[in-house]
C-alpha cells in the first residue's frame, strides 16, 4: 500500500499509509497524518488521490512544502520522492513503478558462446583491491600518479563506508584517510542535529606534533557559506580571499589555508568536513610556504563527503526501520496484554458482584465464592506482572547452594489445590540421590511452576488425569533435571516449534503466552534447556535440564517419595 515513511524528525520510524480520499498533513490532532514538528503548520499540506496517483498540495503553509528539495505548490508524487515539511523528512513509497515484466523486455543477457574466448584472468579480494592503484614502477606522468593516488583514496573510502553502520567509527576512518592524503594541521567533521538544525562536532583530528589549545575554533563564516551554497570551498590565502572579511574570524584565528565541503547526500546536507593549515594567533609567519591545498584536493574532498553523507543517511534510514519495528512490536505487545488484562478484570468484576450481593443478602457462602474468584484473578495479575518482568529484563542468576528437590516439592505443594480443582492426580517422585547444587532457587521455582501449571491445565478435560513431577541427577553427564509428565490433550507437531514464542498460548483467554518463554529464558540463564515430547491425545513430557554444579559432596536428600492427591 502507498505510504509516507518518516526517516528524519520527531516522528522518525512512523509509517503513514495512504488511503482513498484527501488526507491532510499537519501539526493539529485533527489531521489523519499528524506530525509532531513545531515547524509544521497546523494544517500544512494535503495528499489527494486521483486515478491511482497521489498529488501533494501545499495549503499555504508558513514554511512551505518541499519535494526532492524543491518548494512546491502542487505535484504528483512518484516512487522514492522525498517529502519535507519543516524538519520532518519522509519517503513516498508507492505510485507508478516499472513492473518485473517490463524489466524483462528491456534487459537481455547474452548466451555464453563456447568459442568467444573470454575467461577470468584473475580475481582479487577487497584487501588486495587497494593494491590495484599502487602498481609496480613509477610513471613518468605526474597526472597519472595523482590519478592513481586519488583512486586509491576513493577505493579505501568506499571500503570504510561499506564496512560499518557505526557513524562515529566511519567518520574516524575517513578523517584518518584525509590526514594520510593531505598535509592538514587540523580537521573536524560536524553533523547536523535533526532536532535543532545546528552543526555538532563528531570527530576532531590534529597533525601529530602540533601544539594547539584543547579547543578547536572554526570560523562560522566558512561554515555558513558552505551550508548556504551547498558547495565546497577552498581558500589558499585567507588574508587575500575576497570572500572573507580581512578583519573577520578566519584571519584572526590564524587560518592560512582551509577546505570545507558539505556532506551532501540524497536528501540534503547532513554535515560538513573541515580541514585547515594555520598559524597560532600572535605568531608571525616569517616566510610564505607553498600551498598545501589545491583544487584537486577540493574535488576529491567533495567526493569523499558525498560518500560519507550517503553512509550517514543509510544508517539513519536503518535506525528508522529499527524504530518502526520496535513501535510495531510495542503495539502488538500492548494489544495482547490488554486482551489478557481485560479478561482478568472481567473475572474480578464478577467476583466483586458476588461479594456485593452476598453482603446485601448476608450470605457468607456467596461472599466466599466471590472472594475465591477475586483471589484467583489477583494471582493471575501477579503472575502476569512477574512473567513480564522476568522476560523483559536481562539478568544474571543469583547462584547459591540449594536443594532442587526442596524447590520442586514446594511447587508441587503449591499446585495441589489447583490439581484438586481440575480433578487431576498430582504425583511427586524425587531422586533421593540429588546432591546440593548451586543455582538460583527463586528463578527455578518460577520456571518449574509455569511448566507444572501448564501440565495441570492440559489435563482439565481428561478422565483419570495425572501429572507426575520427578527429579533426577546424572553424575556421569553432570546434569540435573526436573521432569513434568501429563496424560493431557497433547500438543500437535506443528505447534511444538511455537510453544516457546512470546504470546503463543493454547489456553485461549486463560493463558498469557508468557509462561513457557519465561521458563526457557530462566533455564538458558543457567546454561540449561527445556526439552519437550508430546503426542496429541497421549500427553506431554517437559524436561527442565541444567548443569549440576555441586555445592558439596553428594548427600541423600531428606525428601521422600510420596503421592499428593
Amino acid at each position: 500500500m502507498p505510504s509516507l515513511f518518516v526517516i528524519q524528525g520527531q516522528d522518525q520510524g512512523k509509517r503513514f499509509e495512504l488511503t482513498e480520499g484527501p488526507q491532510a498533513l499537519g501539526r493539529d490532532t485533527s489531521n489523519p497524518i499528524q506530525l509532531h514538528d513545531n515547524e509544521v503548520s497546523r494544517r500544512h499540506a494535503e495528499i489527494r488521490q486521483d486515478g491511482g496517483q497521489f498529488t501533494l498540495v501545499d495549503l499555504d503553509s508558513s514554511n512551505g512544502t518541499f519535494v526532492n528539495s524543491r518548494r512546491i505548490q502542487r505535484v504528483t508524487l512518484n516512487m522514492g520522492d522525498r517529502v519535507q515539511l519543516g524538519r520532518t523528512l519522509m519517503i513516498f513509497t508507492g505510485g507508478d513503478e516499472q513492473s518485473s515484466a517490463g524489466a524483462l523486455s528491456t534487459v537481455d543477457i547474452i548466451s555464453r558462446q563456447p568459442t568467444d574466448g573470454s575467461r577470468i584472468i584473475k580475481s582479487i579480494s577487497q584487501e588486495e583491491g587497494s593494491q590495484v592503484f599502487a602498481l609496480d614502477g613509477d610513471s613518468h606522468s605526474p597526472w597519472l600518479a595523482r590519478a592513481r593516488s586519488n583512486l586509491q583514496v576513493m577505493y579505501r573510502t568506499a571500503l570504510a563506508v561499506s564496512h560499518t553502520l557505526d557513524i562515529d567509527q566511519l567518520l574516524h576512518r575517513i578523517m584518518d584517510l584525509i590526514f594520510e592524503w593531505v598535509e592538514a594541521d587540523r580537521g573536524c567533521v560536524m553533523l547536523v542535529e535533526q532536532e535543532t538544525g545546528e552543526l555538532s562536532p563528531r570527530v576532531r583530528r590534529n597533525r601529530r606534533g602540533l601544539a594547539t589549545d584543547d579547543r578547536m575554533l572554526i570560523s562560522r563564516t566558512i561554515l555558513d557559506y558552505v551550508l548556504e551554497h551547498q558547495e565546497g570551498v577552498l581558500t589558499s590565502d585567507a588574508r587575500e580571499d575576497d570572500r572573507w572579511d580581512a578583519g573577520g574570524s578566519i584571519v584572526k584565528l590564524g587560518v592560512r589555508e582551509a577546505i570545507c565541503v558539505p556532506l551532501q547526500g540524497r536528501y540534503g546536507v547532513v554535515g560538513v568536513i573541515y580541514i585547515d593549515t594555520f598559524t597560532p594567533p600572535g605568531r608571525l609567519v616569517q616566510t610564505r610556504k607553498s600551498d598545501k591545498f589545491s583544487e584537486e584536493h577540493l574535488k576529491l574532498m567533495v567526493a569523499i563527503g558525498h560518500q560519507a553523507a550517503l553512509a550517514v543517511e543509510d544508517t539513519s534510514y536503518y535506525s528508522a526501520l529499527v524504530q518502526a519495528e520496535r513501535l510495531a512490536a510495542m503495539g502488538q505487545t500492548i494489544a495482547t496484554l490488554s486482551h489478557h488484562i481485560k479478561n482478568i478484570l472481567q473475572g474480578i468484576r464478577g467476583g466483586s458482584y458476588l461479594i456485593e450481593e452476598g453482603l446485601k443478602q448476608n450470605e457468607s457462602n456467596v461472599v466466599r465464592k466471590g472472594w475465591r474468584i477475586v483471589e484467583k484473578n489477583q494471582e493471575k495479575i501477579s503472575r502476569l506482572v512477574m512473567d513480564m518482568l522476568t522476560f523483559s529484563k536481562e539478568r544474571e542468576p543469583e547462584f547459591a547452594p540449594g536443594n532442587l528437590n526442596e524447590v520442586t516439592a514446594e511447587v508441587v505443594e503449591l499446585m495441589q489445590v489447583r490439581a484438586d480443582e481440575t480433578g487431576a492426580r498430582l504425583e511427586w517422585r524425587p531422586d533421593l540421590a540429588m546432591p546440593e547444587l548451586t543455582f538460583d532457587a527463586h528463578a527455578m521455582h518460577q520456571a518449574i511452576l509455569n511448566v507444572v501449571t501448564n501440565a495441570i491445565d492440559a489435563c482439565e478435560r481428561v478422565e483419570n488425569a495425572a501429572v507426575t513431577v520427578s527429579t533426577r541427577y546424572d553424575a556421569a553427564s553432570g546434569l540435573a533435571a526436573v521432569e513434568v509428565r501429563d496424560n493431557g490433550e497433547g500438543i500437535p507437531a506443528e505447534d511444538l516449534t511455537r510453544i516457546f514464542s512470546v504470546f503463543e498460548s493454547r489456553k485461549g483467554a486463560r493463558g498469557t503466552g508468557l509462561g513457557l518463554p519465561v521458563s526457557q529464558k530462566i533455564l538458558r540463564e543457567h546454561q540449561g534447556e527445556i526439552r519437550v515430547e508430546s503426542q496429541p491425545g497421549q500427553g506431554s513430557t517437559f524436561v527442565l535440564e541444567l548443569p549440576a554444579r555441586t555445592a558439596q559432596p553428594p548427600r541423600r536428600s531428606p525428601s521422600t517419595g510420596d503421592t499428593l492427591g
